[in-house]
C-alpha cells in the first residue's frame, strides 16, 4: 500500500517524482481508495496523497504544454 509518512515528507517526496512515477502511484492510491481503507484516518491519508500526486501530474503536463507552445513559433518560422 502507500507509505504513510508525515505530510511534510510526502510533499517533498512528491516534488521529486517524475510524471510516470506520480501517475503510477496515483493509480495505486485510487485503487486502494476504491477497495476501502480499513480506517477513516487511512482513507484521509490516501486521499491527501492522491491530491498531491494529481497536482504533481498536472504540473508535469502544464510544463510539457508550455514547452510545446514555446517550440511552435520556432517550428512555424522554420516551415515558412
Amino acid at each position: 500500500m502507500v507509505d504513510m509518512t508525515s505530510p511534510r515528507d510526502d510533499v517533498a517526496d512528491v516534488a521529486s517524482l517524475s510524471f510516470e512515477q506520480a501517475r503510477d502511484e496515483l493509480v495505486r492510491v485510487v485503487a486502494a481508495l476504491e477497495q476501502g481503507a480499513p480506517t477513516l484516518e487511512e482513507s484521509l491519508t490516501l486521499w491527501t496523497r492522491g491530491e498531491e500526486l494529481a497536482t504533481r501530474c498536472e504540473q508535469w503536463l502544464l510544463g510539457a504544454k508550455r514547452r510545446l507552445d514555446a517550440a511552435r513559433p520556432e517550428a512555424d518560422e522554420a516551415g515558412s
